[in-house]
């Protein structure tokens, strides 16, 4: 039997839009010679969903867009996906098409992402299904690894997914599907979303085993793709990828692809950055000149009577590199007329974050400006660090309408950087990746003035947040205890802060509010 398997990129709630997808890659799976044609998980309705899939109103026009792609598939099978609405309430289906009609809906049983929890309610599981004389198991969802012993009369094994992005992910999730391939000892098709929705991107990377546990079909990262697996053929092995090699280039695809969809999808064409001479806003404006394109990224350098020359200069050399539009509006006017107007309330105390934050917050000010009055969108240019440990402010530097790089750590922006300038020829100057990290605010400030540096840092906020370990875990290790400490506290105070942060693009296995969410008032200690 020819499978074919299509890599989509679907937009939440573009119903029609969808189906339009679904149904173009019908008539070229029936020009290729396919038998099936399969789509990924929720495909009609786009996914997550949320709320959408409490509406009758949206279920009832993923189900008339199901008609109208059965229509399409004369001498061809189909496996879809979408949201069903049952008297249970609804589930996330395969709906198997042959000859025009839809035959039945395969639901999916364990529901365990926060995402869908409270969403959509359990079905029955995986099914057997016949299709060309070929007899198959169709799987939906995250039930493909808690799926075994398949009965004997299987061939293959017949996976829609929608499975997101995230650091270490594909290399766990290609392992698992080969081990079952190889024990099973049956065939193993996966289709997967492709695509940027609002704060996940989901990287495709579809794909087919062999009945020896050989992938022998991979799809590409973050692209539509089309292939065919033919169950009769002998194809050569492909090697199974490693994201422990290429961890670094996924990375920046995936934030470029959330970028590229957040923008697209919403409407939005244009972008703003705030460029300091650092290497977080530096690593966000090659992201969206690449997501985007130079003409669609304008940035403002904004110098206190704290700016260093140097980071001017160097921002200046990095917009000039990416050859996107820039202004340099100094703010210590403007600084200096918030301090004067507050003398009344402040006068007569010493410098502190208060005067500080009123810097970051001018600035954030210029830029909505910008925003609103030409349209561009303004990029957060925060990282997983400073986030974890409250070195941001609020409605300063944690505004804007999407913050991609919000799950990367601050060595990890570091290796963005490097990996940028490999490949687009040294656009990041030298001295934004040498100098030691500062955010100017008050003269000679350099973060080592109150933390390690950050690969230590980052090491422990690693174990403390990816891993969940105990301070007591983290001090055995080797770690400084009064360090271990004093990122402790700093996390479990700033939880208010990151309640307000704009969208984070989901990088990581582990993002704040997510697979990460501390109850904002919480007088635990541990």
């Amino acid at each position: 039997m020819k499978i074919a398997i299509a890599q989509l990129n679907y937009t939440i709630g573009d119903v029609e839009g969808n189906a339009a997808k679904i149904i173009d890659s019908i008539h070229r799976a029936k020009d290729e010679g396919a038998d099936l044609v399969i789509f990924a998980e929720q495909a009609i309705s786009g996914t997550p969903a949320f709320d959408l899939l409490r509406k009758t109103t949206f279920l009832e026009l993923c189900e008339d867009a199901l008609v109208e792609i059965a229509s399409s598939c004369d001498g061809i099978a189909a496996i879809v996906g979408l949201p069903w609405l049952t008297g249970e309430g609804t589930i996330s289906a395969a709906a198997l098409i042959q000859d025009r009609k839809v035959l039945r809906y395969v639901g999916k049983k364990y529901i365990t992402a926060r995402r869908e929890m409270g969403f959509l309610v359990p079905s029955k599981g995986y099914e057997y299904v016949t299709i060309k004389g070929h007899r198959c198991a169709v799987v939906v969802g995250d039930d493909l690894s808690r799926t075994h012993d398949f009965d004997r009369s299987v061939e293959t094994i017949i996976s829609i997914n929608a499975r997101k992005y995230g650091k270490g992910a594909m290399t766990y999730r290609y392992e698992m599907m080969r081990n079952l391939a190889y024990v099973e000892g049956k065939n193993l098709v996966m289709v997967n979303q492709v695509g940027g929705a609002t704060d996940i991107v989901y990287d495709g990377t579809s794909g087919a085993f062999d009945n020896r546990g050989r992938l022998v079909v991979m799809m590409r990262n973050f692209e539509e793709d089309f292939r065919i697996f033919d169950t009769e053929a002998d194809y050569p092995a492909v090697t199974v990828p490693s994201t422990y090699t290429d961890r670094t280039r996924l990375v920046y695809e995936a934030a470029c692809c959330g970028v590229r969809d957040f923008f697209g999808k919403n409407g939005y064409d244009k972008a703003a950055v705030g460029l300091s001479g650092g290497i977080d806003s530096a690593v966000v404006a090659c992201i969206a000149v690449e997501a985007l394109g130079r003409e669609n990224v304008r940035a403002l350098l904004m110098p206190s009577q704290f700016s260093s020359d140097h980071s001017v200069e160097d921002a200046k050399e990095l917009a000039e590199n990416l050859g996107i539009a820039y202004n340099v509006i100094p703010i210590t006017e403007i600084y200096t007329s918030a301090v004067n107007t507050l003398k009344p309330v402040i006068g007569g105390t010493e410098f502190d974050a208060t005067e500080e934050n009123i810097q970051a917050r001018i600035r954030t000010t210029l830029l909505m400006a910008l925003q609103n009055k030409t349209g561009y969108v303004l990029l957060n240019s925060s990282n997983k660090s400073e986030n974890a440990l409250g070195l941001c402010t609020l409605y300063g530097d944690t505004a804007g309408a999407f913050s991609p790089t919000g799950d990367l750590y601050k060595s990890e922006m570091y290796d963005v950087a490097r990996y940028i300038n490999r490949c687009r020829g040294n656009v990041i100057p030298d001295r934004i990746l040498s100098k030691e990290p500062s955010s100017e605010l008050h003269p000679d400030q350099k973060d080592s003035d109150m933390l390690p540096p950050y690969e230590v840092v980052d090491a422990i906020l690693f174990r403390m947040i990816e891993e969940g370990q105990h301070r007591e875990e983290i001090v055995n290790a080797g770690f400084d205890s009064e360090v271990v400490e004093k990122i402790h506290s700093m996390i479990m105070r700033n939880e208010k802060k990151r309640y307000q942060f704009p969208p984070v693009l989901r990088l990581s296995m582990c993002s704040f509010g997510h697979e990460r969410l501390m109850p904002l008032t919480n007088k635990y200690g541990d």
